[in-house]
């Protein structure tokens, strides 16, 4: 992934040297979907875990287990 974005930011950097600008703005959009996409993936992930260990706690009485 890190090796994807740092090729990304370099075609967007060269893009702009070149005053490509339509190529930068779709490859930037790319790049900020995918950002987005594995944010909103980490949030549910968190979000599960946490219901999951609420729903627990309720069924044990208050302990972990």
């Amino acid at each position: 992934m890190r090796a994807f974005v740092s090729t990304r930011i370099a075609r967007l950097s060269d893009a702009r040297k070149r005053q490509d600008m339509g190529a930068s703005a779709i490859e930037l959009a790319i790049i900020t979907a995918i950002l987005v996409g594995l944010a909103a993936t980490v949030l549910v992930i968190i979000y599960n875990i946490v219901t999951s260990r609420a729903s627990q706690i309720n069924s044990n009485n208050g302990r972990i287990p």
